[in-house]
């Protein structure tokens, strides 16, 4: 791929576009609300599938278990939407080294759907998890990294203490065998950038509960996992992997900002390498949070024609 197509397949797409979307559902409440901004952009977006993407914390008893956990849990916001698409269940752990990828459904589907794409009409591979899955289909197929663009909520911003970060941290060797692929990459960092886009209760039960059945569980959902940890105090909620969807949207800038950098690979120290190999990819530096919201609000609680 030539230098000018990586910087071109980097930049806001022209619609419509082929989307696949790699998320690990169970994990907190906002893959949720990503599905949902996903399926509900079809005019734009055209879903072809949705891979579970493992995880492991207080939700999980293990990696494979968070997996199929999310598996059930796309099922379920698919039920919501009255939608349906192609799901398939990812890696059951994560990588044991930067060669050797994980085999699953999942990945061995993106290794095949690559083939129908090409530098000049890519798939957009949009991560909000771990990002195993991704990682294995570049394993199995080194074709991937051609045709697609990998969107990846992940890391911190560059500027933060640290990427002591869950997506990243659960699978470091991942992130540097999607990064160090050549794959045109767009990274969306949590602390320091997506950290901005917040919702708070008055907002969730004034414009989404009630509206219909999708809007209402996202909303009491969120209300409910905030509620178990502020106890009754003021709080807002970041629903971080809307952004990751956000920005196969944002035509104009009109959601966030970015720009193209040299970025180093996540180290296994918790920090960018800053000695090593740099790669081309855009970086989200700034989120504009209403805009993004008034967007988010307006598509889940539309009525379908």
């Amino acid at each position: 791929m030539t230098k000018e197509q990586k910087l071109k397949n980097i930049s806001a797409p022209t619609y419509p576009i082929d989307v696949v979307l790699d998320t690990d559902a169970y994990n907190e409440i906002d893959d949720q609300f990503a599905i949902a901004y996903l399926l509900k952009n079809s005019d734009k977006l055209c879903t072809k599938a949705i891979y579970a993407a493992p995880f492991l914390n207080e939700k999980s008893d293990s990696a494979s278990d968070g997996m199929e956990k999310s598996y059930n849990e796309i099922l379920k916001v698919l039920d919501l939407l009255s939608d349906s698409c192609e799901v398939f269940r990812g890696s059951g752990s994560f990588l044991t080294g930067e060669n050797t990828p994980v085999i699953s459904d999942a990945a061995k589907d993106l290794a095949k759907r690559a083939f129908k794409y090409s530098p000049e009409n890519p798939l957009y591979v949009v991560a909000i998890g771990a990002i195993t899955n991704i990682a294995s289909a570049i394993l199995i197929e080194p074709k991937v990294a051609e045709n697609t663009v990998v969107v990846w909520l992940g890391s911190n911003a560059l500027h933060y203490c640290d990427t002591k970060e869950f997506n990243l941290k659960q699978d470091i060797a991942a992130a540097r065998v999607v990064i160090s692929s050549g794959v045109p990459f767009v990274l969306l960092p949590c602390m320091g950038v997506v950290s901005s886009f917040t919702v708070s209760r008055y907002e969730l039960e004034h414009w989404l509960v009630g509206k219909n059945a999708l809007s209402t569980y996202l909303a009491e959902n969120t209300v409910a996992a905030a509620e178990s940890y502020a106890s009754g105090k003021p709080w807002t909620r970041v629903i971080w992997d809307v952004t990751a969807v956000a920005w196969l949207l944002n035509e104009n800038d009109c959601f966030m900002r970015s720009k193209v950098v040299e970025l180093p690979l996540p180290g296994y120290d918790h920090s960018y390498e800053q000695n090593g190999k740099t790669y081309t990819a855009r970086y989200v530096y700034h989120i504009w949070r209403d805009r993004l919201m008034q967007d988010l609000i307006q598509k889940l609680t539309k009525k379908d024609l």
